[in-house]
């Protein structure tokens, strides 16, 4: 972490949450910061070419930054506080970013609970752990062997992949994805059978005396029970539904046995209704082996970024709602904030005709799809003008950002503009934006990744859309893509097909699921396994196709809980 005061932080969803210094005009990677190590990625040199928004809007018609302040009050003080929504998005990361929700709970407005993408394994995850800590970057650097599974490591993590890019790489990925075809073995297994994998990797760990019996006698309950589920079924019946065979596991054991090995799992594991579960069962696999506790090698996810941290901004909203599930045509008014839910929410069909019927605020750095259909529009002032603190949920470092450039008049921060709310409406005065900013900046948190008991997952209940799927249906896949960053940055709208699927490049064609259609151009790829379909994240049409349903836990989506049909009427 630097303390200079011409660093600034990296506002993207992302692993790395880099630091950059600003000098001379210029953004440079800060070599102090051992992730970035002085470089910058592809999003970030994206995102100082952003068109940052500098003007508002009522109704399409540009106004002063007063007059949409006077608009958002007067419709506030004349609409029922409990048929408003607050809605916040990761488009826009740091700690003040949240500062918002104080204000529009205290006000009564309906807040969101859940995720979009991480939630369910998270869940799953602590449920096990008792806690979401990742090991210390230390850890990743110190390991022989990474298990990549369901993450596209060097596209979404193009920094820590630079400080391990030499150690040996075991990609699980239905996709042939850049990170796959840099691996040692590719087990390009079929959706939502992680689960069974990581069974059957447990019973092969079995067969190869690696079970870590100090750590189950030490510090886990349920082994018998995990391992009555890991031996119930023959072997040779987790091929078919795997698509794994049994001689690429012995492969797989080849190459880890004897050495210190890290798990990276991706988000596209758990997007299911059962996802907690499924993760789950992965990590009681990594806790079988012995991946926990350990001054090397480990298990990482989404880090729980402020674990160790006393909360400084604390919302207390009357009502939640989950977010995949929310319906903005229930609403009055809705104020977006940093999201982008007509290309990122589940049902973008029902999403565009609720936002039609509701009088929508949008709170942002620059314009995107939903910003379209906002009757109000507010610009927040980049994250060159204002200060910050990045905590990340992919390292342990943090990252701090300093106002290095004079704000734009016709722009507001999230601080001020909660400040402006919080007076006008006489609620009790927020803490001050430098006492925030200096209690993360100078805390060391105390957050270990070691866990005193770990319970191994005793039962699974999960539902294989394998038995469900019928000849002509391909199950829905989601990857990262190095142009851009979810929704934001170009876009990929095509619909990704193995030749094997008989269809042609460029052909367009009509997908549909059981909750929507949309028509696609089609490209080929022999990346894609045949029986899926594969989307990139920011697809514009892709999300006419998802389930607008919750996982069974944890109030999350479940974007990949589809089988897909081609329209060849």
């Amino acid at each position: 972490m630097s303390l200079s005061k011409n660093s600034i932080a990296c506002p993207l969803d992302c692993y790395d949450t880099c630091e950059a210094v600003y000098e001379n005009g210029l953004i440079k990677g800060n070599k102090a910061h051992r992730v970035t190590n002085g470089k910058l990625c592809v999003n970030f040199a994206n995102l100082q070419n952003e068109n940052f928004l500098k003007t508002a809007y009522y109704e399409n018609k540009e106004i002063t930054l007063e007059e949409s302040l006077n608009i958002l009050v007067e419709k506030l003080k004349n609409t029922k506080p409990d048929n408003t929504l607050f809605y916040k998005g990761a488009g826009n990361l740091g700690i003040m970013q949240s500062i918002t929700k104080i204000f529009f709970a205290s006000y009564g407005s309906v807040l969101t609970k859940g995720s979009l993408c991480d939630e369910i394994g998270g869940y799953g995850l602590a449920k096990g752990r008792g806690k979401l800590v990742n090991p210390p970057i230390e850890n990743l650097i110190n390991s022989d062997v990474i298990i990549v599974w369901g993450r596209n490591f060097s596209v979404s993590s193009p920094h820590m992949y630079n400080l391990v890019k030499d150690k040996t790489f075991i990609t699980i990925d239905p996709i042939k994805t850049d990170i796959a075809k840099k691996s040692s073995l590719h087990l390009q297994l079929n959706p939502k059978t992680d689960h069974e994998l990581a069974l059957l990797l447990t019973r092969f760990a079995y067969m190869e005396d690696m079970e870590d019996e100090d750590f189950i006698k030490n510090n886990s309950s349920n082994i018998e029970d995990f391992f009555d589920l890991a031996k119930e079924r023959p072997l040779l019946s987790y091929e078919k539904t795997t698509g794994i065979s049994l001689t690429d596991i012995t492969k797989f054991f080849e190459l880890i046995k004897g050495k210190k090995v890290a798990i990276f799992i991706g988000l596209g594991v758990q997007k299911y209704y059962e996802g907690a579960q499924i993760i789950r069962t992965i990590d009681s696999f990594a806790g079988y082996i012995g991946l926990h506790n350990k001054d090397y090698g480990g298990v990482w996810y989404l880090d729980e970024s402020a674990a160790g941290y006393e909360k400084q901004i604390v919302a207390k909203p009357k009502k939640k709602i989950p977010l995949p599930e929310v319906d903005f045509s229930q609403f009055d008014l809705v104020f977006i904030q940093g999201a982008n839910p007509v290309v990122s929410a589940p049902n973008t069909k029902k999403v565009i005709e609720g936002l039609k019927n509701s009088f929508v605020v949008y709170f942002g750095t620059t314009l995107n799809d939903t910003a379209k259909y906002a009757d109000l529009i507010i610009p927040a002032s980049n994250f060159l003008t204002k200060g910050d603190v990045r905590l990340s949920y992919g390292h342990n470092l943090k990252a701090v950002s300093n106002a290095v450039i004079k704000k734009e008049e016709g722009t507001i921060s999230e601080y001020e503009l909660a400040s402006f709310l919080t007076k006008e409406f006489s609620f009790e005065s927020l803490k001050a934006e430098d006492d925030i900013l200096n209690y993360y900046k100078n805390t060391v948190p105390n957050k270990s990744h070691k866990m005193e008991t770990f319970e191994f997952i005793e039962e699974l209940e999960i539902e294989n859309l394998y038995e469900n799927k019928e000849e002509n249906q391909y199950y829905f896949i989601t990857a990262k893509r190095k142009r851009n960053l979810n929704s934001q940055f170009e876009s990929d709208d095509k619909a990704y097909f193995n030749p094997s699927s008989g269809l042609k490049e460029k052909e367009i064609v009509k997908l549909f699921t059981d909750y929507g259609e949309a028509i696609f151009e089609v490209a080929l790829s022999e990346d894609v396994k045949e029986n899926c379909v594969l989307t990139y994240a920011g697809n514009r049409k892709a999300n006419y196709l998802t389930p607008f349903k919750k996982d069974e836990v944890a109030d999350s989506a479940t974007l990949q809980e589809v089988l897909v049909t081609i329209d060849i009427s």
